[in-house]
């Protein structure tokens, strides 16, 4: 058990018989009150991101996570699959589950799965991703004075702000916490 005023970005802990994770952390102190911890957090098991408040001195479960390493191999309408790199056992997650890595599913890309008692729960994606530019706005010579980045997407359909000299066919290296343009490959 931990009091809530541990709580931090990325902290997972249960209550009522549910998964969090701590997206947002935010103490408040009033003048003559007690303080306060607002939270917003994040569903595990639905992916569903609501705010709490509790007050000072409550606590909370909180949880460590086992960690396996999975390659990622297709999707369908409901789950996306992965293969443990170890026991070749295939695990399959609801999109929900996977938040915005799923901007970050391309073919072969090797994530850590994160399992709370042989519950898969969320995967934990590289902090950088190399992907095909499928489509690339064009670029005009001289045209630093408006904007010096164009848009283009991706291999999954992810769009990202790209030097002018990016094309259709480039690979990029794209951070996976901003979404930001990292440097062609």
């Amino acid at each position: 058990m931990i009091g809530v005023e541990q709580l931090r970005k990325g902290v997972i802990f249960t209550q009522d018989n549910e998964l969090f994770k701590v997206l947002d952390y935010e103490h408040r102190k009033q003048a003559r009150g007690g303080a306060t911890i607002r939270v917003k957090i994040r569903n595990m098991r639905t992916g569903s991101t609501t705010e709490k408040t509790f007050p000072n001195g409550q606590k909370v479960r909180d949880i460590r996570l086992d960690h396996a390493m999975v390659q990622y191999l297709y999707h369908d309408d409901q789950f996306y699959y992965f293969m443990d790199k170890e026991t070749y056992e295939q695990t399959m997650l609801k999109a929900e589950q996977l938040g915005d890595g799923i901007n970050y599913m391309i073919d072969g890309i090797e994530i850590k799965l994160e399992t709370y008692e042989g519950e898969p729960i969320s995967i934990e994606i590289p902090a950088t991703v190399d992907m095909e530019v499928i489509e690339a706005e064009p670029g005009f010579a001289g045209d630093t004075a408006n904007a010096p980045y164009k848009s283009c997407t991706v291999s999954t359909g992810l769009n990202v702000q790209v030097p002018l000299f990016v094309e259709a066919g480039n690979t990029i290296r794209v951070n996976t916490v901003t979404g930001a343009y990292v440097t062609r490959v």
